[in-house]
């Protein structure tokens, strides 16, 4: 699965630093979106880990430019919980983040 570069009235732009945003929506049944922001070009990895730390998912590992990625995460195939979401990025170091998967909730998703 690769980022979708997003940009703002058809002009980039450009982040000072890198930043992993809040997952929306959250909780959520099935899909989320994962922003997150890359100051320059290195290598990128966003992964999913469940409570006790064990990786589930790579969401993606690749070099990306500097601006700012959307990517979907599906969620169909894990159970209800909580699960974290991490940014890593080149030498800059890593981020981290929490996202609830909630199945039986009454939520449009």
């Amino acid at each position: 699965m690769s980022a979708v570069k997003i940009y703002s009235n058809n002009d980039e732009m450009i982040p000072l630093k890198f930043q992993l945003s809040q997952n929306f929506p959250n909780p959520f049944k099935e899909k989320t979106i994962i922003k997150y922001c890359v100051a320059y070009k290195t290598d990128i990895q966003i992964s999913i880990y469940n409570s006790n730390g064990k990786l589930i998912k790579r969401v993606t590992k690749d070099k990306q430019e500097a601006g700012t990625y959307e990517i979907e995460f599906n969620a169909s195939t894990l159970p209800d919980g909580i699960y974290y979401y991490q940014l890593k990025a080149g030498q800059a170091g890593k981020q981290e983040a929490e996202l609830t998967v909630m199945k039986e909730m009454n939520i449009q998703n």
